[in-house]
């Protein structure tokens, strides 16, 4: 957790004001958390985030001039902001647009009826450069994908430079385990599981975890009903 007098800094993006105001009230009472500006629009986010260099933008998808899916790929794009992570604020089950999302550079998502201690605990996973990703939203982005009529374009090259564990262990990540409950899974170590995510970002060129789902199913190393890829509830 980042120290009191080194908070991590956030943005806050949303068209309602008084949604805003009560992201603010609620960053704010963390003594490790803190809320530089708030944008309107989807285009005074990509600003805002280009003048102050925010760690976190917590970001809606809708709003106007430039909704939050334009917004999070500029800022996941530019050289400015690439260090900017996005979190992005979704009703889930009426947005069609998460998988857009994850392609688009976010970092993570929680729901707009999410406990405010988790909202809080969301900031600081992905601040500190891990993504937010959990079975509950996994489970709705595979039934979301499983809906398209498409199969995921092949990325067979992206593929070859992936060991055998590796691919195991992308499966997993995909089915939105965690590291300890891919441990346990595949009965190796927490730290060997780390390892092998790391090397996946490298190999695959991802951002950070989310994307590496993203790979999963483009990829086709996971297809949509082809197994058990959902966790259980044995999440530590």
């Amino acid at each position: 957790m980042p120290a009191a007098d080194n908070p991590v800094r956030v943005l806050l993006a949303d068209d309602e004001a008084l949604v805003r105001a009560g992201f603010r009230v609620l960053v704010e009472s963390a003594p490790d958390l803190t809320v530089i500006a708030e944008a309107g629009t989807g285009a005074q986010a990509v600003r805002l985030a280009r003048h102050l260099r925010p760690d976190v933008v917590l970001m809606d998808i809708r709003m106007p001039i430039m909704d939050g899916l334009e917004a999070m790929r500029i800022i996941a794009t530019d050289p400015d902001t690439v260090a900017t992570r996005v979190l992005v604020v979704t009703t889930f089950d009426q947005d069609e647009h998460v998988f857009a999302a994850l392609r688009g550079g976010a970092s993570g998502f929680v729901l707009k009826d999410t406990r405010p201690e988790d909202l809080l605990a969301a900031i600081r996973i992905v601040a500190a450069g891990d993504a937010l990703l959990t079975p509950s939203v996994t489970r709705r982005l595979i039934a979301e994908f499983a809906q398209r009529p498409q199969r995921p374009a092949a990325r067979g090259e992206e593929l070859t430079r992936l060991t055998e564990r590796e691919r195991e262990v992308l499966i997993q990540v995909a089915a939105g385990l965690s590291n300890s409950e891919i441990a346990r899974r595949l009965f190796v170590g927490v730290t060997t599981v780390k390892t092998h995510v790391s090397r996946l970002l490298t190999k695959l060129g991802a951002r950070d975890r989310a994307q590496l789902v993203v790979v999963a199913y483009e990829s086709g190393v996971v297809l949509p009903g082809a197994g058990p890829l959902v966790p259980g509830s044995d999440r530590s």
